[in-house]
């Protein structure tokens, strides 16, 4: 704080600057006047730039705690996203689950329906064909069982 009080109070630094012809000394004289010239100039740049840095207006930083709270938060926000994502996905996947398990009950009933019908065609089919081959009385006979089948109806 006595840092920026001390250069508030005397921002240009007034008396204590050096005039520009005396630079190294007060009788002594410069021989070479590019030395001299690019003296001149830094000691003119080391000038602007103090004089920007302490006019410059300060920077206020931000209180850690609250960075820290909203680190905080952030990570909880973002936590919770990750949850939510993956309870998602767990359920999505459970989900798809459970639809095939029954889309494979549901097959697996069919295949067993058609099955006991191509059982029961078959059965059909082959009681068909024994009653077209068989007969209930041979060649020989068939004139007595028509006997027998008028007698009944009488």
């Amino acid at each position: 704080m006595k840092f920026r009080k001390q250069f508030s109070e005397d921002r240009g630094e007034g008396e204590r600057r050096v005039p520009p012809r005396g630079a190294l000394g007060s009788g002594d004289a410069v021989a070479d006047p590019e030395v001299e010239q690019a003296l001149r100039s830094f000691r003119s740049s080391v000038h602007a730039w103090s004089d920007a840095v302490y006019q410059h207006p300060a920077r206020v930083e931000v209180a850690p705690r609250r960075m820290a709270w909203r680190l905080a938060a952030v990570w909880a926000l973002g936590s919770v996203l990750v949850a939510g994502g993956v309870g998602g996905g767990l359920l999505e996947h459970q989900h798809r689950q459970d639809q095939a398990r029954i889309a494979a009950v549901r097959e697996a009933v069919h295949q067993r329906q058609l099955q006991e019908e191509r059982a029961r065609e078959a059965e059909q089919e082959l009681a068909q064909v024994d009653s077209d081959v068989s007969r209930q009385v041979p060649n020989a006979l068939e004139p007595l069982a028509q006997l027998m089948t008028s007698n009944q109806g009488q």
